[in-house]
């Protein structure tokens, strides 16, 4: 029997071919059903990666490390607290952390000066913030107009109130030119980002300001863990590598501790501070007392945040997964019915072809197999066709909304396979009912 099947699957194409209009008319039922299927599995499959992205890094995954450390009230809780400032932050250290820490997604580091900003006419006192172009990503900048600066180039980032300030306007700020005290940067780019009155600040290469201010050190580094649970870990790892490169010592088994944050239980002060956006916000209006008894379980809250946000990405996915198989259930079903009304209008037509082999030899499992082939080609052609219309599909839905689009190829061979299983489900009947047929009345048939 399975040697007559390259045979049956000619005879089906010549078939089908007869009829194109109702083969293709037929098949649209499938080619309908694979289509929307894998255009929202591409857009799911994209969607769940962008948020598993999201979610890994959503809310507190900042940390930040400044030069100097001072914690008022500190002694009350065994808490020495260091010099307010230092010098001891440098560009090496940054690259330090950023090549010896895992689980770090963007860095940056910074310097700050208030000072006189002049275009034209124009003049403003605002802040100048030196950051490197990952910070943009940090806090998910948008740009209203133009784009974030090159690096190595002298252009510059500004607030959207601080371009209406200077400029007259947002719109009317990109390509013109701002001085600051002895440095002339373009503006490449407007952002609308209001984390820390970022809309009030002028943002310019962290190289180029620190050349201005004539500094060799740091003020700031700013982190971005890739997973929220890992700031706290990454935190920790951060103030023991410093401390080693900075010749502070070691630290004991206490740097977990919030009450030894700081360095100073029992040994020499850090000579900087690092702190993680959760435990900034958690101490935000606290006396340090209150403070410390807040953070001392600051890693386990972190951990925990984690575990449910993981957790409610799977609920969500698994209910995206019953929404999709429930639309491609009813979209395949829709299409196998009309292949099996198709094929029962064939086999009316077909009558006498069908007596004329059977009265020439051919078997009912023969003729069985024939329609059932039959069948089964017209479903695949239609998921082929299903699997491009789906495709092309994900790809323009995807531009229009700007979601990423992902199909991964195990999903195209189970569209396909899928498509020849509806065939052979819905060609079944139709088969079994041509090959049920008595040759003497098929021949008789009119």
């Amino acid at each position: 029997m399975f040697a007559l099947l390259p045979v049956n699957v000619r005879l089906a194409i010549r078939s089908l071919n007869r009829n194109r209009l109702r083969t293709l008319l037929t098949m649209l039922g499938i080619i309908i059903g694979v289509g929307a299927v894998l255009t929202m599995v591409a857009l799911g499959t994209g969607a769940r990666a962008s948020v598993q992205s999201e979610v890994a890094s959503a809310g507190t995954n900042l940390i930040y490390v400044k030069a100097g450390n001072y914690t008022r009230g500190g002694e009350s809780v065994g808490i020495v607290a260091g010099a307010g400032a230092a010098i001891t932050l440098t560009a090496a250290d940054s690259e330090a952390i950023r090549t010896s820490i895992a689980g770090i997604a963007e860095l940056s580091p910074g310097l700050s000066v208030r000072t006189f900003l002049t275009s034209g006419e124009a003049r403003a006192f605002a802040r100048v913030l030196g950051i490197a172009p990952g910070f943009a990503r940090m806090y998910s900048w948008n740009f209203e107009p133009g784009k974030m600066f090159d690096e190595n180039a002298d252009q510059a980032v500004i607030g959207g109130e601080l371009a209406k300030q200077i400029f007259g306007s947002a719109a009317g700020a990109v390509g013109r030119q701002v001085t600051l005290r002895n440095m002339t940067f373009t503006i490449a780019g407007v952002t609308d980002g209001d984390a820390e009155d970022h809309k009030d600040v002028l943002f310019v290469p962290w190289r180029k300001l620190q050349a201005s201010m004539g500094f060799k050190h740091l003020q700031t580094i700013t982190i971005a863990a890739e997973k929220a649970g890992e700031t706290s870990r990454i935190a920790d790892e951060i103030r023991i590598l410093l401390r080693k490169r900075h010749g502070l010592g070691g630290v004991g088994p206490a740097a977990g501790n919030y009450l030894a944050q700081q360095g100073g239980v029992g040994g020499i002060p850090d000579d900087f501070t690092v702190e993680t956006q959760a435990a900034q916000a958690l101490t935000k209006g606290l006396y340090t007392p209150a403070a410390a008894f807040a953070l001392a379980n600051l890693p386990k809250l972190d951990g925990v945040t984690l575990e449910e946000m993981a957790d409610t990405l799977d609920r969500a996915s698994d209910t995206m997964t019953a929404l999709l198989a429930s639309i491609a259930g009813v979209s395949l079903i829709v299409g196998g019915i009309g292949i099996m009304n198709i094929m029962l209008v064939s086999i009316t037509e077909r009558t006498r072809e069908i007596g004329l082999r059977m009265a020439t030899g051919a078997r009912s499992a023969d003729v069985a197999l024939q329609f059932l082939v039959e069948a089964v080609t017209l479903s695949v052609i239609g998921g082929i066709m299903g699997l491009v219309l789906g495709l092309l599909s994900a790809r323009l839905v995807g531009w229009s909304l700007g979601w990423p689009t992902h199909v991964p190829a195990s999903a195209m061979v189970v569209a396909i396979g899928i498509a020849a299983a509806v065939g052979l489900i819905f060609g079944s009947y139709p088969a079994r009912r041509a090959s049920l047929l008595d040759p003497i009345d098929a021949l008789r048939t009119e």
